[in-house]
């Protein structure tokens, strides 16, 4: 099944994607709904799948990732958080920072999480998800060397592209991720090579701190990252099923 989420004229909604259009979902996406049986056929846009409190990040999680820039591998998951200031939506634009050097993409599979998960046993993990979609961990990697913490470059505004869509039915163990710059692939994993399952990043997250719905965790990105340029489009696909899209423009 797949889930986006729309601005009306009425207010934003929950819609699945059916084969005839969107059907807007009523009730509490969370909890319990049911869908409107005829297509939703005015005007919308589209906005990011989920409106997280936050966005946490497996760092290093492909050890060829980490390999590729000199980072070590360490006997626990290496998390950090993206702000919900810098979620947008597939279509919107990644703003080049007036004081970046270099902005690389990150092409990553995003879990979200659709119920309250503190201390949540690895076996159990995957019963707190909601879905999953595609994400663009956007990194001014200059920043990030040169502050040797990450929160400044990754926590522009706009550096956290999400979806377009929730999957609901997607395998998170063995999911294909496939990063394209203006066409070209320029990377292409699969979660059944991260250092840490989704299962086993769930579990150790919610040990740390509440994870609750709609918060959402990049589970980290394969190797062959670069740079994005103004006038560059980015696209993340995730096993052929969600498809996000961004283009790259100078802040004003």
């Amino acid at each position: 099944m797949k889930i986006a989420r729309l601005r009306l004229p009425e207010g934003v909604f929950y819609a699945s994607l059916r084969e005839d259009g969107y059907h807007l979902i009523l009730g509490d996406i969370f909890a319990d709904w049911g869908e409107l049986s005829e297509p939703y056929d005015g005007e919308y846009t589209l906005l990011p799948p989920v409106s997280p409190s936050k966005v946490v990040c497996l760092g290093a999680n492909y050890r060829k990732h980490a390999e590729e820039l000199s980072l070590d591998v360490l006997p626990e998951p290496t998390i950090f958080l993206k702000p919900a200031s810098s979620v947008i939506a597939s279509g919107e634009a990644i703003r080049y920072p007036l004081t970046a050097t270099k902005v690389d993409y990150e092409a990553e599979l995003a879990v979200v999480i659709g119920k309250r998960a503190r201390n949540v046993a690895e076996k159990d993990a995957l019963s707190f998800v909601l879905g999953y979609t595609a994400a663009n961990d956007v990194t001014e990697r200059d920043m990030q060397k040169r502050d040797g913490q990450w929160t400044r470059a990754k926590s522009f505004d706009t550096f956290c592209p999400l979806g377009a869509f929730l999957v609901t039915d997607l395998d998170p163990e063995d999911a294909e991720v496939v990063g394209k710059r203006n066409g070209v692939v320029v990377q292409r994993g699969r979660t059944r090579d991260l250092i840490n399952s989704v299962k086993r990043s769930i579990s150790f997250i919610s040990g740390v701190m509440t994870l609750e719905p709609g918060d959402v965790i990049l589970t980290g990105t394969p190797e062959g990252i670069g740079a994005l340029n103004v006038g560059d489009t980015f696209e993340v696909e995730i096993d052929g099923v969600s498809m996000l899209s961004n283009v790259v423009e100078k802040e004003k």
